[in-house]
């Protein structure tokens, strides 16, 4: 269970890693070799409302942990060489307990890259590839999402109502060159047996397609992305396909993804259940952005075997006060598969740099 928890510390930013390492601090520039730094503290408070426990006040990190990130690259010859490691921490004390210094480190990611011609040869560890552009494209990621009532960990976004988690996994992964607004990613991930003994003996592929493209007053971006390998419950195969698309003009961004999967847990994508246990689902947004301000609109749904759904609906407000610091208010409305209803409004600061 403290596994389980640690594993959701947290995801990655809205545009991704490489959006942060480009706006990194430059710490070092010398002979070909660049090391960089970059960073994210969040605060909320946050009251909720459960028809189970009732109402709860604090004061708690929202979806995203606060991190600090170091970039290092060095260009030798026809190959640029780097790597990147990220230490997330909770501001809170996990678990409930009562130990005063209680708040957890975790590595989310620690890998080293190898660019050519040829493309990105990623080695160690990283956020998965399944399901990947469904977290990052979220845009509550600054914010909070799926209230976690007694948790020491953050909240949980879209997670397990529109998505499952990217978790972090050992893997080696190749991406090709950029061609015409298409990529490709396919990797080798550490699979769940490989952490307990149990019935799966094989490693998991997973893979993401890409595409990228700008047009008059706008932009469209789209994506493809499964997984496959064995279930640590019943050693039968699990499989699972993750899409979605997003197009942005003038101010206005509408963004709709989802999942179809066979044996992959819906919280965690890097977890397997039993192979006959499927889960689908899907997450729609929209936001308005002017002048410093964004106001996002969300709908996500998640369904186990047929079962009732768990569904989220959120409205979020975004103030820039400059390109580092952000204010943040917003009020969710969550539902599980057991019809219990939780509200919650959340209001903080996000810093990043």
């Amino acid at each position: 269970m403290k596994n389980n928890k640690a594993k959701l510390l947290a995801v990655a930013v809205a545009m991704g890693m490489s959006a942060h390492a480009s706006a990194a601090i430059e710490l070092y520039n010398q002979d070909g070799t660049t090391f960089s730094a970059d960073g994210h503290f969040n605060a909320f408070y946050v009251h909720t409302d459960n028809d189970t426990t009732g109402d709860q006040s604090r004061v708690r990190m929202g979806f995203l942990p606060n991190w600090i990130g170091f970039n290092v690259s060095k260009q030798i010859d026809d190959l640029k060489v780097g790597g990147r490691s990220s230490f997330w921490v909770t501001i809170n004390d996990g678990g409930g307990t009562s130990s005063a210094t209680d708040t957890a480190i975790d590595v989310r990611q620690f890998y080293g890259t190898v660019d050519g011609d040829f493309g990105q040869v990623l080695f160690g560890k990283d956020f998965g590839l399944y399901a990947r552009s469904n977290i990052f494209s979220d845009e509550l990621l600054l914010g909070t999402g799926l209230p976690q009532i007694n948790s020491g960990g953050v909240t949980f976004g879209n997670i397990s109502v529109g998505y499952p988690y990217a978790t972090p996994s050992a893997q080696i992964t190749y991406r090709t060159p950029v061609n015409n607004g298409f990529q490709l990613a396919v990797g080798v991930l550490d699979p769940d047996s490989g952490e307990t003994a149990g019935q799966g003996d094989e490693a998991r592929f997973e893979a993401e397609a890409t595409y990228a493209t700008e047009f008059d007053g706008g932009k469209f971006n789209a994506w493809l992305g499964a997984a496959t390998g064995e279930s640590n419950t019943d050693g039968g195969s699990v499989e699972g396909i993750a899409y979605g698309a997003r197009v942005s003009m003038g101010g206005f961004q509408f963004t709709a993804s989802g999942f179809d999967q066979e044996g992959i847990s819906q919280v965690l994508a890097d977890a397997t259940v039993a192979s006959n246990q499927d889960s689908d689902g899907y997450l729609v947004q929209a936001s308005y952005a002017a002048n410093g301000h964004r106001v996002v609109l969300s709908h996500g749904e998640t369904e186990v075997n047929g079962a009732d759904s768990q569904e989220m609906q959120t409205i979020a407000y975004f103030y820039d006060i400059n390109s580092n610091l952000k204010l943040i208010a917003e009020y969710d409305q969550a539902e599980t598969g057991a019809g219990v209803e939780t509200d919650q409004f959340a209001i903080g600061a996000a810093l990043s740099w």
